[in-house]
């Protein structure tokens, strides 16, 4: 077993150097080292692919379906190298490479095209990403739709099938809330957010609660990029970025919170599991939950303004004829907007429909990257009544594809009901409300480090949300919590 968790640990340290590498792409590297850093980085996934499919891998797995392994953690294992080698075995090392070359080449050119407004200038990137999916997904092989085996890659065992009945159900529900909230509620009075906000103190007030949430800065940082992610090499060294809009601070302040969600569970994982391949999130829906728990269902909770907003008013002064009230319904207004981080969470959902039917029509050859554009304006007119004015508001504004992360945003709504999941039964142990009202976040921070992220990815999300909650995913406790909270803020008896 010991040489076996060597070999895992050699699989770890090169993807922690790969890791920093990718960082430092996304937040200090120059225009003109991009290619370099793409060769670089291509260089090293060929290493990794060796690693990964080399035939004492395969030999490993082989042992390791022998035993009687009662271990969580052996299981975990045999789990995780089984599924990553059956995988990698199948795909080509010279497309794998390729691929790697592409996307980290990409990533820099979507960030000139959003800054640019330039569809044509991604445009191609794009191509050649769908393109690979889609020979992957050959590689690969599916059962019922191709989209299946690039969700599996976030989702472990999620189909297309699931989340058509989950996202339809959801989309009913939520719409039926809000035709509710404009027939019969008050919206609430947000003119007293217009205000300039200096980079400076928006950083100022996200440090204050990423402190307050627990995040550790002796073991980790905060620094600027073009789209807010959080990246880990292990416990001890995990890292934010953010972006700032001088004209509106929550879009930093939730970003910081939701990145901070995710920073928590890599700080929380066991050391324990170093060498097992299981020291990482066990799924992008379950990592989704935490971070959208800590922006949400904390962030946008009356109890934490309650307590919160005065160190808001500390670093802007011209906030402080508001009340803690006014700031709480503020957060909770719903109102269908462009940007997807800085979308309510009711409509929310919707942002993450529109992405899941565009990535599945991409994979399953029913849009091209020139009807593209033109296909998610039109899904947003008919979703959400609004239609984006310029590409950077409309299909350049997410970094997923440039990164090759098809598949992956069905995740955040996943996340939003695991979160909801998790908060009900964390009510059974403890007030949250009281606990934020009063700034005492600690207890809730424990309880998600005890329940989920101290596991890693020992368990399947499955398994963990059961093992948490006593049953199987349900997405009625967040329909149930948003309407909820809604009517408490649109004033509905």
């Amino acid at each position: 077993m010991q040489e076996i968790k060597g070999y895992l640990r050699r699989i770890e340290l090169l993807g922690n150097a790969m890791g920093v590498l990718n960082w430092d792409l996304e937040v200090n590297v120059p225009p003109g080292g991009v290619k370099g850093r793409a060769e670089v980085l291509g260089y090293l996934s060929g290493e990794m692919y060796k690693l990964i499919t080399a035939p004492e891998a395969g030999e490993y797995i082989a042992w390791l379906e022998q035993q009687n392994l009662t271990d969580p953690v052996h299981k975990g294992m045999l789990r995780e190298m089984k599924k990553s080698y059956e995988r990698l075995v199948k795909i080509p090392a010279d497309r794998f490479v390729a691929f790697s070359r592409l996307t980290s080449e990409a990533q820099a050119v979507w960030a000139e095209s959003r800054r640019r407004n330039d569809y044509e200038m991604f445009k191609p990137y794009l191509k050649q990403i769908m393109d690979f999916e889609k020979e992957f997904v050959g590689y690969l092989g599916y059962k019922q739709n191709k989209y299946d085996t690039l969700l599996d890659q976030y989702e472990p065992d999620m189909t297309t099938a699931v989340l058509d009945k989950v996202f339809g159900d959801l989309r009913d529900k939520l719409v039926e809330l809000l035709t509710g909230l404009r027939e019969q509620g008050k919206a609430p009075n947000n003119d007293f957010l217009k205000g300039h906000y200096p980079a400076d103190k928006q950083k100022a007030l996200n440090r204050e609660v990423l402190k307050l949430m627990g995040f550790d800065f002796n073991r980790g940082r905060v620094d600027i990029s073009a789209h807010p992610f959080t990246t880990s090499f292990f416990n001890g060294d995990v890292r934010i970025t953010n972006r700032y809009d001088e004209e509106y601070f929550l879009s930093s302040f939730f970003s910081a919170m939701h990145e901070g969600g995710h920073a928590l569970y890599e700080q929380d994982i066991s050391d324990e599991l170093y060498g097992t391949g299981l020291a990482t999130g066990v799924s992008m829906g379950i990592h989704e939950s935490q971070s959208r728990f800590y922006e949400n269902m904390i962030g946008r909770s009356k109890g934490f303004w309650e307590y919160f907003f005065p160190t808001v008013v500390k670093e802007f002064p011209n906030l402080s004829g508001a009340r803690p009230e006014d700031m709480y319904k503020a957060v909770n207004t719903v109102e269908p907007s462009l940007i997807r981080t800085e979308a309510d969470e009711l409509t929310y959902a919707m942002h993450i429909i529109i992405r899941y039917e565009m990535e599945k029509a991409f994979i399953n050859d029913e849009i091209t990257v020139d009807e593209a554009p033109e296909v998610w304006n039109e899904k947003y007119e008919k979703y959400l009544g609004i239609r984006p004015k310029d590409y950077s508001s409309g299909i350049l504004q997410d970094t997923h594809w440039s990164g090759g992360m098809v598949g992956y945003f069905p995740s955040y709504a996943l996340g939003n009901l695991y979160a909801a999941q998790f908060l009900n039964t964390m009510k059974k142990d403890m007030d949250v409300e009281e606990l934020l009202r009063e700034g005492n976040l600690e207890p809730i921070h424990q309880w998600l480090k005890d329940k989920v992220h101290k596991h890693g990815a020992v368990y399947t999300p499955s398994e963990l949300v059961e093992m948490v909650t006593g049953e199987p995913l349900n997405p009625q406790y967040f329909v149930d919590y948003l309407a909820a909270k809604l009517r408490t803020v649109y004033n509905i008896d």
